[in-house]
């Protein structure tokens, strides 16, 4: 990760313009390739929420923000670390950038047969459809805040923020984004076992 304060060359009103009309176009295209990939809109349940709690119910993934909604945000904790370090003279303007354009990338690969299938097969989420356009779009911005707010908190704040994400997502939904990685990756029955007793 990062220094918590790492060199960066201005950021000018006219990029943070440019910057914006980028991420419009990634989150416009975000949405473009969900409903091209069988996606819906929002939830098929009609009742349009900002905030659904149940992991283990259909309506999770299909309104704007969910229990999973806080591994995007360590998303941008990770994103603006990871830049910082490898890119550090690049304002952040352009690093916001690419940590939305990786957002909405992994949105979009997320939500490929091939990941739902994995979802479905490897991971608790055996009942996965994927995401809706609405929460695609909802785990975008949650990386942008984390983006933000790792900027705002330095390295080691930072740090102790992302430890207590997943220690809060694992006890509350007994998962959290590096147990989910590691579980597509290379899944083990012990942990999936432990995850869905939860039902």
């Amino acid at each position: 990760m990062a220094a918590s304060k790492p060199i960066s060359t201005p950021v000018s009103t006219d990029q943070w313009k440019r910057a914006g009309l980028i991420i419009l176009a990634i989150l416009a295209i975000t949405i473009i390739a969900m409903r091209i990939e069988g996606r819906v809109w929002w939830c098929e349940c009609r009742t349009p929420r900002v905030w659904i709690s149940d992991v283990w119910s259909p309506h999770c993934s299909q309104h704007l923000l969910d229990p999973y909604s806080f591994a995007h945000f360590s998303h941008g904790l990770i994103f603006f670390s990871v830049l910082a370090l490898v890119v550090p003279r690049m304002s952040l303007a352009w690093r916001l950038c690419i940590a939305v354009g990786l957002a909405a990338g992994w949105e979009i690969l997320e939500n490929s047969p091939m990941i739902i299938n994995r979802f479905r097969t490897a991971t608790m989420s055996d009942e996965y459809l994927g995401d809706s356009a609405v929460n695609a779009v909802g785990d975008v911005l949650c990386c942008f805040a984390g983006f933000f707010v790792a900027r705002w908190l330095g390295l080691w704040k930072t740090v102790l923020l992302f430890l207590a994400l997943e220690i809060t997502l694992a006890f509350w939904i007994r998962d959290s984004l590096l147990l989910t990685t590691v579980m597509l990756i290379s899944p083990i029955e012990a942990i999936k076992t432990w995850q869905s007793a939860a039902r």
